[in-house]
């Protein structure tokens, strides 16, 4: 109900004749109050979300790839946001940005979620874009409506967009320790998508970006199983081996696919008993997936990063894997732009469980800005 509105209950005493002009006025008043509600009024399905989303049976925006966002714009100085976690039983995080300017995290629950409400002093027009703090993994935010005065979507300009697909480094898993410190609460306490190097970076160039990033995930095997990998469930919407749902790649075309993958496959897990690394195995693993790739966007200028967490003789030989990636990929599309590779500058990081923190992903996104840059510039 808009803030400043109060209705009495009705008192009915006796029953008396309406005249036809006052029903007249009474439905004329229903029907302004109705007008002014649908204006004020903002449902999932007018929204325009980047990243991997979608809209389910109920109607409700399911944001599922971390840093998923959708931005609209408001008079005023406060707006209403009608959202939820979709594990009755579980929470998901979302951040915002107010007028170009980043905000904050916001816990969000799945047991009859209070409304979220954003204030601002400044009053006039306002624009919010609103993130999936999370991975898919952790669940999608569930968004139905949004209300404020003056409420319209805004649809982000039309430009380049890059993909990160990656691993937890690329989803910004256990990078923000500021409200929950490392080591107590769950695993996604601590995610923070939206300061990811992949966004960070694209935001630095003015280009539009999704993340494509799954904690453990490595090309062939994940941290401490043999499956599932990357390309067992990049087809999937919401990165899961049994998923259902697969992601439509018309949705939009990225003018650049950013792979970062490997930290898992070569690392040394959680001392569960696994195979040592098979870089022949990996090679050929990771070719098929860039040909996958290819296929969702013929298009698309590909990168091949390797890991800042990879060091010493690993790290040197994750980056002759790369190499041979990229070898096999450039004499398979000699008509293609060749694929292009980036090596990180190895980092001890700072995040829980050896994962980089906010300011580390700051350093990795800086690394990469005169990188993507160059690339995009070529692919004009």
């Amino acid at each position: 109900m808009p803030k400043g509105l109060h209705f009495e209950p009705l008192k009915f005493t006796s029953v008396k004749p309406i005249h036809l002009l006052a029903l007249g006025s009474l439905i004329l008043y229903a029907q302004l109050c109705s007008a002014t509600s649908n204006a004020d009024t903002l449902y999932a399905s007018q929204l325009q979300p980047v990243g991997r989303t979608f809209i389910n049976n109920n109607q409700q925006l399911a944001l599922i790839s971390s840093a998923a966002h959708f931005s609209f714009s408001f008079t005023g100085t406060s707006c209403t946001i009608y959202l939820a976690a979709d594990n009755a039983g579980a929470y998901n995080y979302m951040q915002y940005e107010m007028d170009g300017v980043y905000q904050k995290r916001i816990r969000i629950t799945g047991n009859a979620p209070a409304p979220v409400v954003i204030t601002t002093a400044k009053t006039g027009k306002h624009t919010l874009c609103i993130y999936k703090a999370t991975e898919a993994h952790t669940g999608a935010l569930l968004v139905t409506k949004i209300a404020a005065n003056g409420i319209a979507t805004v649809k982000e300009p039309e430009r380049p967009l890059i993909e990160f697909i990656g691993n937890s480094i690329t989803c910004g898993a256990a990078a923000d320790a500021s409200e929950i410190p490392c080591g107590t609460g769950q695993y996604h306490d601590q995610h923070n998508g939206y300061m990811a190097y992949g966004p960070s970076v694209a935001r630095a160039l003015h280009v539009s970006y999704m993340v494509s990033g799954v904690s453990g995930i490595g090309i062939y095997r994940t941290w401490n199983r043999e499956s599932p990998n990357m390309p067992q469930v990049y087809d999937k919407l919401d990165f899961q081996e049994q998923g259902t749902r697969t992601w439509n790649f018309a949705t939009r075309q990225p003018a650049i696919v950013s792979i970062a993958l490997g930290t898992n496959d070569i690392s040394r897990g959680d001392g569960t008993p696994r195979a040592s690394f098979d870089s022949a195995r990996f090679v050929t693993d990771y070719i098929a997936f860039v040909k996958k790739v290819k296929a969702h966007y013929p298009q698309a200028r590909i990168a091949l990063l390797s890991s800042p967490m990879v060091k010493n003789a690993e790290g040197e030989l994750l980056k002759r894997c790369i190499a041979a990636v990229k070898s096999e990929i450039d004499a398979a599309y000699p008509n293609n732009k060749p694929v292009a590779v980036f090596y990180f500058a190895p980092m001890e990081p700072h995040g829980c469980t050896g994962h980089p923190n906010v300011a580390d992903h700051r350093i990795m996104a800086a690394q990469l800005k005169p990188f993507f840059k160059k690339l995009l510039k070529n692919n004009r």
